[in-house]
């Protein structure tokens, strides 16, 4: 399996790390999303919103470090079961579980 940490110590948004932290980014880059998304339903051409699509990046970046900072292993053997199994969340409840605990979401 492929690391889903970088040369620089950060956690890489890969399918697996995404997915893994969902309801963590959904919870606290909410307000980011929503201006994007409105935006979009704004203006369909994608030069006008680039700005709230970097501020989407910006705060999921944010968070995957937090996160990956407070509760390295529970994020580390979760990204690692969801990537195993093709990021199908029920097989990976066991992990899930100890990863929310450990980070709980805000």
């Amino acid at each position: 399996m492929s690391s889903h940490v970088g040369p620089s110590g950060e956690p890489v948004p890969t399918s697996s790390v995404l997915m893994a932290s969902s309801k963590h980014i959904g919870s606290r880059c909410h307000s980011e999303n929503v201006a994007f998304l409105k935006c979009k339903k704004k203006d369909p051409n994608p030069e006008k919103c680039l700005d709230n699509g970097r501020e989407v990046t910006r705060c999921v970046l944010g968070l995957l470090k937090d996160i990956h900072q407070k509760c390295t292993k529970q994020m580390d053997d979760y990204v690692g079961c969801m990537y195993y199994y093709t990021n199908e969340f029920d097989m990976c409840r066991k992990e899930q579980e100890a990863f929310e605990k450990a980070c709980p979401l805000e």
